[in-house]
Order: structure tokens, then C-alpha cells, then sequence
């Protein structure tokens, strides 16, 4: 396996994504690079980063962080209007 040096995410979008969810477990991508946006396609293998593991107890819209750089992980806090992408 190839080893990807990055030392932070890389940007996926620069806004939210939006979707309405089922309860059930949710492997979110962390490093920026799945092209199955908000989803972990397995892209950050050799990375050092791993898929936020959430848990969805009941239907409801959210809004996943397309950034990488949220304080409140898989979630959107609006991080990304202060970036300059």
C-alpha cells in the first residue's frame, strides 16, 4: 500500500451537504479524498486518517462537513466561510 503524506484534510466541497437520513451507522469521510462524498469510499488508506463512525438514531436532515475542518466533526459548524477555497 502506498503511503499519502498529508498532514491535514483535503477540502472536499466548500459548503454543506445536505440529506435527509435513515437512523443507521454512517462511516463519513475524514481526509477529503472519497469521491463518495459525504461517505468513506476507502481513499484514506495509507493516510493516517480514518472515516468518522456516526450514529444516527432517528430520520432527519443534516448537514455533513464538506470542508474537513469543522470542530463539530461529520457535522457542518460553518468552518468553511472562513476559508479560502
Amino acid at each position: 500500500m502506498k503511503k499519502i503524506e498529508l498532514t491535514e484534510p483535503c477540502i472536499a466541497g466548500n459548503g454543506p451537504i445536505r440529506q435527509i437520513v435513515e437512523p443507521g451507522i454512517y462511516d463519513i469521510c475524514k481526509c477529503g479524498l472519497s469521491s463518495n462524498q459525504p461517505y468513506c469510499d476507502g481513499s484514506h488508506k495509507g493516510t493516517g486518517f480514518k472515516p468518522f463512525v456516526v450514529k444516527i438514531e432517528e430520520r432527519k436532515k443534516v448537514s455533513w462537513c464538506a470542508c474537513k475542518r469543522s470542530n463539530k466533526e461529520a457535522f457542518c459548524d460553518g468552518t468553511h466561510k472562513s476559508l479560502n477555497v
